[in-house]
């Protein structure tokens, strides 16, 4: 047998060799936060988790770690097997509260997001995700916004709880696949004999037989259901910000945890607002004597409009702090501020009193 990682097991979990079991476990768990499939989409994650974790079974487990410290990891794999490697690890401890809605041994946690777990066979799938485009304006999101929305998805029967049996009645195991939902298929060639592993087809991979379906269901344990729910969207969000609502995804096999809905906030470009984290910009137009001579502007805030002063002399591109007029700072106190960028309109044309005044103050050098 080899097993998953080529690695020394102390070096994978990041241990010294005289490690306790609750510095083990510290460290398991800190890794198992990092590279667990759930959280962590790279490629890399899912064959990252099993190595820490094969590591885990070994070290957590007096017997297979004395195994491992006096004969290596070839002696433990040939003495245990890849099958029995992970028995007796205390996964459902470190699991219980990480979030991620698993308290059975490693063979659940392969099975639920890998389809199949080490020990061979079946493994029910936990229910899939999904996830919902929610679109808000930016004034909506100067404060916490909950909206109510229907999802459809799949949800166990409540006829028959998901078993697929009318009520009264139990599934029986498959006889075929005496309930692992695989049959082994032997093929001889000459010397060899090749052994295949299909799915059942008698089961069709779920290891029991329905003889008397429910009728709501109609055997599949599913319904598929418009089920409303209701969203609350903090203050502040950005646009692409997303909401992880556990458990509100499809339902899983066999009565394993259901998947989670993904909540996306999409937020368009705003016509009059620019926005930069929880500041917001706005342009502020006035004329060219306006910014010579120095006006009051009316200018418009999420919060209603507010009155700025513009100092005579003021330039273009001047920017003018509106303190607190920004948006929510999300999961922080406070809001961010709004700036007022001057754009100075230069009129087009002149008539002849217009331009001869305006030569007039460059004679007696007022403009420059």
């Amino acid at each position: 047998m080899s097993s998953t990682s080529a690695r020394d097991f102390y070096d994978v979990l990041g241990v010294q060799k005289d490690a306790s079991k609750d510095d083990i476990k510290a460290s398991y768990r800190r890794l198992a936060l990092q590279f667990h499939p759930d959280r962590n989409k790279s490629p890399e994650a899912e064959e990252k988790f099993k190595e820490i974790s094969e590591a885990y079974a070994v070290l957590s487990d007096d017997d297979k770690r004395k195994q491992y410290d006096t004969y290596g990891k070839e002696a433990v794999f040939q003495k245990y097997g890849e099958e029995n490697i992970y028995r007796g690890a205390d996964f459902q401890d470190v699991f219980r509260d990480m979030g991620f809605g698993y308290g059975g041994g490693f063979e659940d946690i392969l099975g639920a997001f890998f389809g199949t777990g080490r020990a061979g066979g079946s493994r029910p799938r936990r229910g899939g995700d999904l996830t919902l485009h929610m679109q808000l304006g930016l004034e909506e999101v100067v404060g916490d916004v909950t909206k109510e929305v229907e999802i459809p998805r799949t949800e166990l029967c409540a006829i028959c709880r998901g078993s697929g049996a009318s009520p009264g009645t139990t599934p029986r195991r498959c006889t075929q696949c005496n309930g692992t939902g695989q049959v082994q298929k032997m093929q001889n060639a000459g010397f060899a004999r090749f052994i295949r592993v299909e799915t059942c087809n008698k089961c069709r991979g779920t290891g029991n037989i329905v003889d008397s379906p429910c009728k709501e269901c109609r055997g599949t344990g599913h319904v598929r259901r418009q089920r409303k729910i209701r969203i609350q969207v903090p203050a502040g969000v950005d646009d692409g910000h997303t909401l992880r609502l556990r458990g509100e995804g499809e339902a899983g096999e066999a009565g394993t945890p259901p998947g989670d809905l993904y909540v996306v906030v999409n937020i368009p470009e705003h016509p009059v607002f620019k926005r930069r984290d929880s500041d917001l910009f706005v342009e502020a137009r006035v004329n060219a004597v306006d910014a010579m001579l120095g006006t009051e502007l009316r200018v418009p805030t999420l919060y209603g409009d507010t009155m700025l002063e513009v100092p005579s002399g003021t330039q273009p591109g001047t920017q003018f702090k509106i303190k607190g007029k920004g948006l929510p700072r999300l999961n922080s106190f406070g809001k961010g501020d709004e700036y007022a960028v001057v754009r100075v309109d230069v009129p087009k044309s002149l008539n002849g009193r217009q331009k001869d005044l305006l030569k007039q103050l460059q004679r007696e050098g007022k403009v420059q």
